[in-house]
C-alpha cells in the first residue's frame, strides 16, 4: 500500500496545489479558463495522440471491454437518476449527478496515473473508456437533463446538441488520429514529433493543477449562489456510489463477462475497474454550469471524490495489483 501511495501522492498533491493557488487567489479565477483551454485543446490531445499512436489498435477496438463499460455506464446513470430525484432534485440536477457518478476523471488524471502505475499497456483500455464517456454517457445525461418541462422531442434535440459538442471536442479526435497512426505505422516528421512530445509532457502536471483550480472556482461560484446549507444526502451518496459502487459494478460485470466466455482480457478489466475508482470528472462542473444545473451540488461531489480518492483509489490499486 505504501508503494502505491508513493506513486499516487504526487498526482493528488498537484490537484491540491491548484486548489490552494486558486483559493488563495495566487492564481486569478479569470486565468483558470485559459489553463483549461491549454490543457483541453493543446496538451491533452497531444498526450492522447501519443498514447493512441503507441497502442495496438486491437486494444482501442476491444468490443468486449467496450460492452462492459457501456453497460455499467447505463446502469449507473439509470440508478443514480432514479435514486436522486425528489422534491428538490429534478431531471436536470439528477442527470448531472448521474453523469458525475458515471464519468471518471480519466483524461485529466486517469491515463497518466494508470500508465505510471501499470505501464504503457494500461493506456489502451483507459482511452477506450474516455471515448465511450465523451460520446455516449455525456450525451445521454445531457438529453435526460432536458426532460424538466420538456417532451421527448426536446430531449432528442438536446442529445443532438450534445453530440455536436462532442464532435467539437478535440479529445476523441486526437484518440482516433493516434489510432490511425498506429494502424498505418505513421510517424510525424521530427520537428512535429518533438512539438507533440513537448505538449504531451506538459499535459499531466498542468491538467492536475487545473483540476484543483477548477474545483476551487466551482466551489466559489456555488457559495456565491447558495442561500442555505445543502443537505448531505443530496451529494454524499452520489460520491460514495462513484468511489465504491461504480468500480464494484465494473468488476462484477467484467467477471460475469469472462465467466460467460467473452474475450475480455483480465488486465483490461483491472484497468477499467481502476478507471471506475477514479474521482469524478472535473469538467462536469463546467457542463452543469452551462446547462443551469445545481453547480454547488456537482462541485461538492467532485471535490469529495477527489479528496477521498487519494485513499480509496490507492486501496483499489493495492487490492487489484
Amino acid at each position: 500500500m505504501l508503494e502505491v501511495l508513493l506513486v499516487t501522492f504526487p498526482f493528488f498533491a498537484l490537484v491540491l496545489a491548484g486548489y490552494v493557488a486558486a483559493r488563495k487567489r495566487m492564481l486569478p479565477l479569470d486565468a483558470i479558463p485559459g489553463l483549461n483551454t491549454f490543457v483541453l485543446y493543446f496538451a491533452l490531445p497531444c498526450m492522447l495522440y501519443r498514447f493512441g499512436a503507441s497502442t495496438p489498435v486491437s486494444q482501442l477496438l476491444d468490443a468486449a471491454a467496450a460492452s462492459v463499460w457501456v453497460l455499467c455506464a447505463l446502469a449507473s446513470v439509470a440508478f443514480v437518476v432514479w435514486a436522486s430525484r425528489n422534491s428538490r432534485i429534478g431531471w436536470n440536477d439528477a442527470s448531472f449527478g448521474a453523469l458525475v457518478a458515471a464519468f471518471p476523471n480519466t483524461g485529466f488524471m486517469g491515463v497518466p496515473l494508470l500508465v505510471a502505475l501499470l505501464g504503457a499497456q494500461a493506456a489502451g483500455p483507459a482511452i477506450l473508456t474516455i471515448l465511450i464517456d465523451l460520446v455516449i454517457t455525456s450525451s445521454l445525461c445531457i438529453a435526460l437533463s432536458r426532460l424538466d418541462g420538456a417532451d421527448v422531442h426536446g430531449a432528442e434535440v438536446a442529445a443532438m446538441k450534445a453530440l455536436k459538442g462532442m464532435a467539437l471536442n478535440p479529445m476523441p479526435w486526437s484518440i482516433l488520429l493516434g489510432a490511425a497512426a498506429s494502424a498505418l505505422s505513421f510517424e510525424p516528421v521530427k520537428p512535429l514529433a518533438q512539438t507533440i512530445n513537448l505538449l504531451a509532457d506538459s499535459a499531466s502536471p498542468v491538467a492536475l493543477f487545473t483540476i484543483g483550480a477548477v474545483l476551487s472556482r466551482s466551489q466559489y461560484i456555488a457559495a456565491m449562489e447558495e442561500h442555505a446549507p445543502m443537505p448531505w444526502r443530496d451529494f454524499v451518496p452520489v460520491a460514495l456510489f462513484k468511489l465504491l459502487a461504480h468500480p464494484l459494478l465494473v468488476w462484477g460485470a467484467g467477471s460475469i463477462a469472462i465467466a460467460l466466455g467473452l474475450p475480455l482480457d483480465r488486465f483490461a478489466l483491472t484497468v477499467m475497474v481502476l478507471v471506475a475508482a477514479l474521482p469524478s470528472a472535473s469538467n462536469v462542473a463546467l457542463l452543469a454550469e452551462r446547462f443551469g444545473a445545481d453547480t454547488g451540488r456537482i462541485a461538492r461531489i467532485i471535490l469529495l471524490t477527489t479528496a477521498a480518492a487519494f485513499l480509496t483509489f490507492s486501496a483499489a490499486v493495492a487490492l487489484l495489483h
